[in-house]
């Protein structure tokens, strides 16, 4: 009899942020976010989305009118997960998120009580706002941590096929 492969939790874990990423409608840039809990609960999942009842919204990323961009609108997975979680206190919690978090959701998370960020990408490391985040993250005691290599969402279908 083999013995089956257990996935690790960071795998999991990043694994749903990337499911959840595949929810967003943004044609460009699909991000997803998960909150974990100590006890390896997953108390909040996000991904990058238009508020309620803003559907018809663009998600062009350039215009000369920026009022007919996304970037005023969008609401990012981070504070998608953290406004849908199903735990009162998000202290002491993890975040794994496909993109690291912009400067704006370092606030949200700083803010909610969330200690660890856990992220695969780091595309916009040079953009202004990236490093702001970082600063800010830093200054107040968040632990981040890229996740360059994580299990794709197909293969942990794979897996729980097989």
């Amino acid at each position: 009899m083999s013995k089956r492969k257990i996935l690790k939790d960071e795998d999991y874990f990043m694994a749903v942020a990337k499911l959840s990423s595949q929810r967003s409608e943004d044609p460009n840039t699909q991000v997803g976010a998960c909150i974990v809990n100590k006890d390896k609960n997953i108390v909040g999942i996000g991904y990058n989305r238009m508020p309620a009842g803003c559907k018809t919204f663009s998600w062009e990323r350039k215009n000369s009118d920026k009022l007919k961009t996304k970037h005023f609108y969008v609401c990012h997975a981070e504070l998608d997960a953290v406004i849908n979680r199903n735990s009162a206190d998000l202290k002491e919690c993890t975040l794994y998120v496909t993109l690291f978090p912009c400067n704006e959701c370092a606030k949200i998370i700083i803010q909610s009580g969330i200690t660890t960020v856990k992220y695969h990408s780091d595309q916009h490391k040079r953009r202004k706002a990236t490093k702001a985040s970082k600063k800010m993250l830093k200054g107040a005691g968040v632990e981040c941590r890229q996740v360059p290599k994580f299990i794709s969402a197909a293969e942990l279908v794979w897996r729980l096929q097989g």
